[in-house]
């Protein structure tokens, strides 16, 4: 088999697997198809097209966090609500550009501790579901440690990790992996083992050893899943950088907050909370991107143009 035909194979078939197509399989010189009715890959986009679907994908929610934003002005405004309790937007506003240079440097903190925690947890977390999908063993010694360690609130143990670690950052980045590194084994041990058994079983036939089937066939079956939990992870790793700025920091986003809950500052704590959503859409984005980069031929990443055209 060579090197071609598997890394055909393992796309196509977890290209199939998502839509529902029947796998093409390349095997040397020859290939064998089954294909569906409605034909392989749709055609690439054009730049403009992308633009355009882009575009679609973005209007429906400008809309809604417009009407969020006249909405809080409208009720600020009006003073429905005290303003020491909910600031308008002129106020958060202008709370930002007053003392962004301070809200920059805690943003960078945070960020760093993220992204940080975030990659950690992903290598971390591919690792451990390669170690569980590939050995029973393993998958029965691991587990159950994994699972045990995601229902400890994480909060809790934030005040032993400043004991054990210090003041410094590595308790928030610590709390920031163990906060994403679960969605991550859990997506990577699924898509591994959705793997069809009969196109392993071919590339075992065909010669193809452990480390090739996994590079050529399971890994790309396992991106998709893997990419959703990825999603998720990054995300998670913002809440985890924060719960750790609460105990025990003096930087960051998380002792901005606190800051401002303590001297009540609404306009402040609100200019935070939009800094704090800020890092996690950004990074979210960014996963988005790879994502696409990574498996364009996957279904979920047809969805949106199919919307669009139909």
């Amino acid at each position: 088999m060579t090197e071609n035909s598997l890394d055909t194979a393992g796309r196509q078939a977890a290209a199939d697997q998502a839509s529902g197509a029947p796998e093409a399989v390349g095997v040397g010189s020859s290939t064998v198809v089954r294909r569906s009715p409605s034909g392989g890959r749709p055609p690439r986009l054009t730049l403009g097209r992308r633009a355009v679907v882009f575009a679609d994908s973005l209007w429906r929610p400008a809309l809604v966090l417009a009407v969020f934003f006249v909405a809080w002005w409208f009720v600020a405004a009006r003073e429905y609500v005290p303003n020491y309790l909910v600031p308008t937007p002129g106020q958060v506003w202008e709370t930002m550009t007053t003392q962004w240079s301070e809200l920059a440097r805690h943003t960078l903190v945070t960020l760093y501790e993220t992204v940080l925690g975030f990659v950690l947890a992903a290598a971390l977390g591919l690792v451990t579901a390669v170690a569980i999908a590939y050995s029973r063993t393993l998958d029965k010694a691991l587990y159950p440690i994994v699972l045990f360690a995601q229902v400890i609130p994480k909060i809790a143990i934030a005040p032993l990790l400043v004991v054990w670690f210090g003041l410094g950052l590595t308790p928030k980045i610590i709390l920031a992996v163990l906060i994403a590194f679960f969605p991550v084994v859990i997506s990577g041990v699924a898509g591994l083992r959705s793997t069809d058994p009969e196109l392993l079983d071919l590339a075992a036939t065909m010669g193809a050893g452990p480390w090739r089937t996994f590079r050529k066939i399971r890994f790309p079956n396992a991106l998709p899943h893997l990419m959703a939990g990825l999603k998720v992870a990054v995300t998670l790793a913002v809440v985890g950088a924060v719960v750790g700025e609460f105990v025990g920091a003096s930087e960051g986003l998380g002792y901005v907050l606190l800051l401002a809950n303590g001297n009540l500052d609404a306009p402040l704590l609100f200019a935070d909370l939009i800094l704090m959503s800020a890092i996690g859409i950004v990074l979210f984005v960014l996963v988005e991107i790879a994502e696409a980069l990574l498996i364009p031929w996957h279904a979920s990443r047809r969805a949106g143009v199919s919307l669009t055209t139909s």
